[in-house]
């Protein structure tokens, strides 16, 4: 018991000592041991290290899972060191919600066709999601993680260690520079008034006490000095220990890039086979919009200019038969036949890429068709004697 009272007891000096030296140097009365450029530069560095990690790591978790309330709970999961529940992805559910509705509303016609196809497509893109965020997590989430809780911890604590020893080696400093101020004072020889023996036996006997205390105080700051040294040293190694964290940090990264490039090209192709597929189920969607001349020869997509049609439009075998090939394609003009046009509704604005295509307004009225042979996703538009190719998206199929 005595025993704890003492450490007890010594500990509270100390920290009452390093409190005051801390007060004073605040306040500018005692001088402050300044560490190197060097390592105030690794000071730096680190410190500039750990908040951008923070923010790096804070806003990919925000990223990977938009909901704030489950990130809430999954960091609650793994501080009780229990295995996070497998979550739905969105799209995941939005594929459950679309084939329940294809099945309610009658999955041969073809609005529940087409919800089971779009289903399927976004099933596959939630999965690819979920590999996409537990590959993400594993790479490059639980790095930056590692060294936010490991390594800079450690580096906190010898740095707040460092902090003490120099508190305890500046308190020394001052505890000596006042024991040698009193030591000069008392070795100071006496006026004429103060010639009895008694005051030289005073005189003598403090000025023995106050080197006694400087040999003290000496002895203790060569002891703060080493503790301080030593310190600084594991400290400095600790710092620059970031460059190889930037290392690993960099390599972390390049495998984030990969996952998440992975992940985008798993999408793309996905939507890219939804896409094929909606478009060859297009004209049984709306049936008679598809129909066009027998001939496979393509609509001249431009009325400027003959010439344009020569070098647009191949001459089928029929034609090259009547007349040479030059003036068969001068003379050739498509006509659909009026059982496969149909009346469409422009929905928004189309400013036309080339002169191949017909630039739209919203809301107006024209008449479009489509020949064999056609990219589903385009039919060749009439307003007034103007013809171009316009994009499906942008138009109402009216009857």
């Amino acid at each position: 018991m005595d025993f704890n009272m003492k450490k007890l007891a010594s500990d509270a000096g100390i920290f009452f000592t390093r409190a005051v030296q801390f007060t004073e140097e605040k306040f500018g009365q005692a001088e402050k041991t300044e560490l190197d450029a060097h390592f105030e530069n690794l000071l730096a560095r680190a410190d500039s290290t750990k908040n951008w990690t923070e923010k790096i790591l804070r806003q990919t978790e925000v990223l990977l899972q938009p909901n704030p309330s489950a990130r809430v709970e999954e960091f609650l999961y793994e501080k009780l060191d229990r295995k996070v529940p497998s979550r739905v992805t969105n799209g995941e559910l939005l594929a459950q919600y679309m084939a329940e509705a294809a099945s309610e509303l009658g999955p041969t016609t073809p609005y529940g066709k087409t919800l089971i196809k779009v289903a399927e497509a976004e099933k596959r893109l939630g999965a690819a999601e979920r590999d996409f965020i537990h590959t993400a997590s594993i790479n490059f989430l639980t790095p930056l993680r590692n060294f936010l809780e490991g390594d800079w911890k450690t580096i906190s604590k010898e740095r707040r260690l460092l902090q003490n020893r120099r508190l305890d080696l500046d308190a020394c400093k001052a505890r000596l520079k006042k024991a040698k101020a009193a030591e000069a004072k008392a070795t100071t020889v006496p006026d004429f008034q103060e010639t009895r023996p008694r005051n030289y036996i005073l005189s003598a006997s403090a000025s023995a006490l106050w080197n006694d205390e400087v040999d003290k105080a000496e002895q203790e700051l060569r002891v703060a000095q080493t503790e301080f040294d030593r310190q600084a040293e594991v400290t400095r190694l600790l710092l620059e220990g970031i460059s190889s964290t930037h290392v690993n940090h960099l390599r972390c990264l390049h495998e984030f890039v990969e996952s998440q490039t992975t992940y985008y090209a798993q999408c793309y192709r996905h939507m890219l086979d939804l896409q094929k597929q909606l478009g060859s189920s297009q004209g049984a969607i709306f049936p008679g919009t598809f129909v066009g001349t027998t001939e496979p020869v393509s609509p001249p997509l431009s009325s400027t200019s003959p010439t344009t049609a020569v070098a647009t439009m191949p001459v089928g075998p029929s034609v090259a038969g009547l007349a040479p090939p030059g003036e068969a394609a001068l003379r050739l003009e498509v006509t659909p036949p009026a059982s496969g046009t149909r009346k469409a509704r422009v929905l928004y604005d189309y400013e036309a890429a080339d002169s191949s295509e017909l630039a739209l307004l919203a809301d107006e009225l024209i008449t479009v068709y489509s020949l064999p042979g056609m990219d589903p996703d385009w039919l060749i538009g009439e307003r007034g004697n103007k013809k171009g190719k316009v994009p499906v998206t942008y138009l109402e199929l009216l009857s």
